[in-house]
This record gives C-alpha cells, sequence and structure tokens, in this order.
C-alpha cells in the first residue's frame, strides 16, 4: 500500500512539475518578449509625461510662491497702514479728550468765581 501510495503521489508530482516547466517555457517564450516591447514603448512615453507632470507641478509652485509673496508684501503694507490710522485715531481722542478737561476746567473757574462772588455779595449785604 505505501509503495503504491508513493507511486501514484510520485507521478502526479512529476506531472504538476513538467505542467509547471511547460508553462514557464511559454512564458520564457513568449510573454518575455512581449513585456519587453511593450516596455520599450511604453516607458518613453511615461518618462515624457512625467517630465510634463514635473514641470507643470515647478510652475505651480513658482506661481504660489510669488503670490504667496506678493500677498504677504500687500498683507505688511495693510497692516502697517492700519497701525498709522490706529496711531491718527489715539491722537485725536487725546487732543480731544484735553479740550474737554480744559474745557471742564474753564468751567470750573468760572462757577468757582461766580460763587464766589455770589457769596462775597452775600457778605457784603448782611
Amino acid at each position: 500500500m505505501l509503495k503504491e501510495f508513493e507511486e501514484k503521489r510520485g507521478d502526479r508530482e512529476v506531472e504538476n512539475l513538467f505542467a509547471i516547466l511547460e508553462k514557464l517555457t511559454d512564458i520564457k517564450d513568449s510573454q518575455a518578449e512581449k513585456i519587453i516591447k511593450s516596455g520599450e514603448t511604453g516607458l518613453p512615453v511615461l518618462k515624457e509625461k512625467l517630465q510634463q507632470a514635473l514641470l507643470l507641478s515647478d510652475e505651480v509652485e513658482k506661481d504660489y510662491l510669488e503670490a504667496r509673496k506678493e500677498h504677504d508684501k500687500r498683507r505688511l503694507e495693510l497692516k502697517e497702514k492700519r497701525q498709522v490710522e490706529w496711531d491718527q485715531f489715539i491722537d485725536d481722542m487725546n487732543f480731544k479728550c484735553q479740550r474737554i478737561d480744559n474745557t471742564f476746567e474753564e468751567k470750573e473757574e468760572e462757577l468757582r468765581d461766580l460763587y464766589a462772588d455770589l457769596n462775597h455779595k452775600l457778605n457784603i449785604a448782611k
């Protein structure tokens, strides 16, 4: 029984090995040629398309960097302009506050003088 099993199994494995060898030979003879020809025609086209894509991406990057530089420059200019406007606003507010304080002090002085004069007249009239 063991001998019979080994003979049947051995024949099957040998047949499988011959089938694999036949397929490999067929691939070597026919498919390898096809792959080489396909690579010779397709790879240069692929290389050219990749170079074009690389050039386009370089141009996009260059345009982006230029736009970014201009945007940063414009943003800085606007920031400086806002700072000047803010400084002017603060100066105007300080000036107006000072003017209000001066007016208040003048009115306060006028009222003191008025009450002092009234007080003086009241003291004279007594």
